[in-house]
């Protein structure tokens, strides 16, 4: 059972379509609305690999009683906090090479008492999980070191967490220790403050967070692949894909494949590489089953060649 936790989830609507044109009327091709926030994300590839997920989060409004139908459909356990604001809706634009432009909406304030509702329902339902992997920004309301909260109360009871967040939050959660950091290339550059040009540099800055607190970091880094740093060492690896459709979701897929595989050692980054090479070639925020995995084209290695420039150096 993996128990997901996403504060500020929304109803995502991806158009696909020829050409961005600023000021034209665009005629989309293709059009999906799907579940979304980063942790809804893990609970719909976790079902979707045919594991046991349970959903927590704030539900408000019209746009939360549809998001809570949608993930019902896809087998998902919701254990929804109804919050007086509205579950907010974003919009993402896909064109034919995979650019993608997102509108991403503030989402509602929550209250103390939501906060508290909110911390108290992932307690309540914590118990016999294997993983908590709590994802995505903070709604307006939550300070900085509700994440770090929640990893320590994750622990007292037992249960491992991953987090994959990112600024303040993330920094503040590191002191409590959590078993799993995931930061995409942008974001692990954010966290020590310095560019990020070479694998040899997102080596180091995820060793850094590891100094600072984090058992082990799945760095994902788009084009380039993906870096495991634990105890046992740095892992990398890498899948062809042959056509991006879409990225989103893609980390979120990633996660939730190394946690499946048991979220330590290089078989989980193996599967973590598979589900995100997959996710980018589906539609949307659509996220990949076992027909769609490549396990076997997925290479990995301990010789990280640490001197190769990032396909896109992060400042």
């Amino acid at each position: 059972m993996i128990l997901t936790v996403t504060p500020n989830p929304s109803l995502d609507r991806t158009y696909e379509i020829p050409a961005l044109d600023r000021g034209a009327v665009l005629r989309a091709t293709a059009d999906r609305i799907d579940p979304g926030g980063k942790g809804v994300n893990v609970s719909r590839a976790v079902a979707a690999a045919g594991h046991r997920t349970l959903a927590v989060l704030p539900l408000g409004g019209p746009a939360g009683a549809a998001l809570a139908g949608l993930l019902g459909a896809e087998g998902i356990e919701v254990a929804g906090v109804q919050v007086a604001g509205q579950t907010r809706s974003n919009i993402s634009v896909v064109e034919p090479d995979g650019t993608l432009t997102k509108i991403n909406a503030t989402g509602p304030e929550l209250t103390p008492e939501e906060s508290g509702a909110l911390l108290r329902r992932v307690g309540e339902r914590s118990a016999g999980v294997d993983w908590i992997a709590c994802c995505g920004s903070l709604p307006r309301g939550l300070a900085p070191e509700w994440y770090a909260e929640l990893v320590a109360r994750t622990h007292r009871v037992g249960a491992r967490i991953a987090l994959d967040t990112s600024g303040p939050s993330l920094v503040a959660a590191l002191r409590e220790r959590p078993d799993v950091v995931k930061p995409n290339a942008e974001e692990l550059a954010q966290a020590v403050g310095r560019p990020l040009a070479t694998l040899g540099d997102a080596v180091k800055a995820a060793e850094e967070l590891r100094a600072r607190g984090a058992r082990a970091v799945l760095a994902s880094l788009g084009a380039d692949g993906q870096l495991l740093v634990d105890e046992g060492g740095v892992h990398y690896g890498s899948a062809p894909v042959a056509a991006v459709r879409s990225n989103v979701g893609a980390g979120d897929a990633s996660l939730a494949g190394f946690l499946t595989a048991g979220g330590t050692g290089p078989a989980a980054l193996a599967a973590a590489v598979a589900h995100g090479a997959a996710a980018v070639q589906l539609p949307g925020s659509l996220m990949p089953t076992p027909a769609d995995l490549e396990t076997a084209a997925v290479t990995l290695t301990r010789d990280v060649p640490l001197d190769r420039l990032l396909t896109e150096p992060m400042p």
